[in-house]
């Protein structure tokens, strides 16, 4: 690769709590990649507004709120308006087995437990990356 991957890790709504959003960001800059933190409570308008404004190979959602059945469908119905079709959308948080089946059949990427670890996350990203976006 030419260039470090780039991925952008978003808090979106209402969900003020930000540790492990933090934690895997900082994983991921560890594991060579640049990472963009959005901040709390975007909206997944401004969640993918900066995914094309930082041309980022990823976007990794945190979400503890419950809201994951709305956010994920709502950014991924966004880039295809957009046109983008090679950014991987991926996160985490608290998200039952059947949801997360659900969003990945949707085409949302991996998701990813609490205690997972955060090597196998930079794994899957670097994984991802590499079989689907050509720099």
């Amino acid at each position: 690769m030419k260039r470090p991957i780039r991925v952008l890790v978003a808090k979106v709504g209402l969900d003020g709590h930000d540790r492990g959003a933090k934690v895997i960001a900082t994983a991921l800059r560890d594991a060579g990649m640049e990472v963009i933190y959005t901040g709390l409570r975007q909206t997944p308008e401004m969640v993918v507004q900066a995914a094309m404004q930082e041309d980022v190979d990823v976007i990794g959602v945190s979400i503890l709120s419950g809201a994951h059945n709305t956010v994920f469908p709502r950014i991924m119905e966004l880039m295809h308006e957009a046109g983008i079709n090679d950014i991987l959308v991926t996160g985490g948080g608290i998200i039952p087995d059947e949801d997360m089946l659900a969003l990945t059949q949707m085409g949302v990427g991996k998701l990813f437990a609490p205690g997972t670890n955060t090597q196998a996350i930079a794994d899957y990203i670097k994984e991802w990356v590499s079989k689907n976006r050509k720099f």
